[in-house]
Parts: structure tokens; sequence; C-alpha cells
């Protein structure tokens, strides 16, 4: 053996035991307490809205439980596809998760025929955000006091609803509108709550559906509200009777949605459940209190088993409905 050859051998030796005496930089990194490091909320919507509003209470909420800045992102645009994207092609350590509409995790994956992910496969539910009920409002011009009589009109006249993102409920309600009824409702699409309402105060369509917080900006500017959505009333318009009540055919009446915070499948159950529970503790909080005074919304979020009963068991009549009505948006 030559002395090079030995002096080869003995420095792979003790690379050899310098591995197995210390930890990689990868290991220690792996073995860092959760959450060691900022954390990101991607948001599918614009800022205003009611999304919007929940990531980034969300956000001051994790931040107070474990003293790691949290940075919220709104990356806007496809119906919330581009934030799902994004979301879905981090690493899935718990670092970057997801603020969008159950409609966009739930129907985006019937209503897009060529997805870069998985809806099914590739996130999971942390938390979902109740939006509460939801208002169907006209401006003044259109003569109709209560959905019939809109549905009516619809038949008549040429008539546009207003939507803040594709695949939302005032989308699928138009089209529900327009197979049961036989209106003719165009759909337009807006980035977000807060422009789609301003248009609507000055008249621009016929119908509009959102939260009550950003229709309030417009109330008593010649909007009014003729319906709210889901099972219960608007807390702020007691007297306004639901979908439902006024006798409006279709299960998408019948139907709450909510805003999901999810994030990549393959995220530790532990962490899903710690950040789980930093939303449900923070629901007595003076700001979630404010938010859902704000929205006009009665309840609070209930957690992660909630979210996965949800997903087991109101998502799909979302998906059926979203087949039903035959949408492609691509």
């Amino acid at each position: 053996m030559t002395q090079n050859t030995r002096r080869n051998l003995m420095l792979a030796a003790a690379g050899a035991a310098t591995g197995l005496s210390l930890p990689t930089r990868s290991a220690r990194a792996q073995a860092a307490p959760w959450p060691s490091k900022p954390i990101r909320i991607i948001v599918g919507f614009a800022p205003g809205g009611l999304t919007d509003a929940y990531a980034r209470m969300f956000a001051e909420q994790i931040t107070a439980r474990y003293n790691q800045p949290v940075i919220v992102e709104n990356r806007l645009g496809a119906g919330g596809n581009i934030a799902i994207d994004a979301v879905v092609k981090s690493p899935a350590d718990g670092y970057t998760l997801l603020a969008t509409t159950t409609g966009a995790v739930w129907q985006n994956r019937v209503l897009y025929s060529k997805l870069p992910f998985d809806l099914a496969k590739d996130i999971t539910p942390v938390t979902v955000f109740p939006s509460g009920p939801l208002l169907l409002a006209v401006p003044e011009r259109v003569p109709a006091r209560n959905t019939m009589e809109l549905i009516e009109y619809a038949r008549k006249n040429p008539s546009i609803m207003g939507s803040y993102a594709p695949a939302s409920y005032p989308h699928m309600l138009a089209e529900n509108f327009n197979k049961l009824y036989g209106t003719k409702i165009e759909t337009v699409q807006y980035k977000g709550e807060a422009p789609m309402w301003v248009d609507m105060g000055s008249g621009q369509h016929e119908m509009a559906v959102g939260s009550y917080q950003a229709y309030a900006v417009v109330q008593g500017k010649g909007v009014r509200a003729i319906a709210a959505t889901g099972l219960v009333r608007c807390p702020k318009f007691p007297n306004l009777p639901t979908l439902v009540e006024q006798g409006i055919k279709g299960e998408i009446c019948r139907l709450d949605g909510g805003l999901a915070i999810t994030a990549p499948a393959g995220v530790p159950v532990d962490i899903l459940e710690k950040l789980s529970k930093v939303a449900v503790d923070g629901n007595d909080t003076p700001r979630a209190k404010q938010l859902r005074e704000n929205f006009a919304i009665p309840d609070a979020t209930k957690g992660r088993e909630d979210a996965l009963r949800m997903w087991r068991d109101i998502a799909p009549i979302w998906i059926a409905e979203a087949q039903a009505v035959g949408v492609k948006l691509d």
C-alpha cells in the first residue's frame, strides 16, 4: 500500500466517523421545533374581502401564540388556482398555508378540466372560518323586491350578476337561476368583493351576492338586499327572508360555504392540530368578535375536526352542484 493510498483511507475513515458523531445540517433543521421561522399565508383573493380579513386575523393569532412573524401574501387570479398552485408546490412543513374559499378548493376540481394539482389529494384542511349568510342585492333601478320578482325580471331583461370570483357563490347561484328558471344571467367576475360592490353601487349590473361587511359600503346608496343565503337569516337583517324561505329551488340555496385555511398534504398532523387550536382559541378574542360583528357572522370556527367533516359531507354536495350546472372555466 502506497503512502498516498494509506492517507486517503485514513481521511475517509475520519470523515465517516465525523458523519456518525455529528448530525448533518439537514438533520438539525428537521429536528428544529415548529415553528422556528416565519410562516406564509397565501390568500387567493384581493385585500378588503372576508377571505383576506380572516387570513390577517389568523396571522396575528399565530404570531401571538408562537412569537413568529406571519407574512400574508395575496395572489389573485384563475379562480384561486394561482394561490392554490403556489401552496401545493411548497414543502409540506407547516410554513406555507392557503387561505381561500371552500368553493375554490372543492368545486374547482370539476370547474377546471386541466389543473396542475389534484385538489382531492394535494391539500388538507386546517380549519374553516364560517362566512355567515351572504346577501343577494339589487340596485334601485331593478324593480324586484324579492327573489322571484328578480327572476321574472331576469327572464325578460338582459341581466348581469356581479361575482367576486369564478365558482364563487354568486356565480353558482346565477347558473342555478339560469338552469331552473330559464333566466339568461351573465356573470361578471371581479378580483374580490370591493370592486364588485363599487360597480354595483353605480348601477353597472342587476344583482350581486356578497358578505354583509362589503355590502354595507353601498347600503343606502341605491342598493338594497332582497334575500339572504343559507338556512339562517343575516343577524343584521333579521326580517330579510332567506332564499329557502322565499321558495327558491336548488340545493345551492341551502348551502353555506366558508373560508378555508389549508396546507399541503403531508404536513404532520400535530402541526395541523396546533394551527387549528390557534384558530379555535382565537374565537373569543376582541379582534375575532369584531370581525364576526362587522361581517354579520353568527358562528365561529369549530376547528379541524369540523373542517374534516365538511370535506367529507359538504364538499361532495358543492361538487355535484358544480357538475350539474355544467360550467367549465377553462
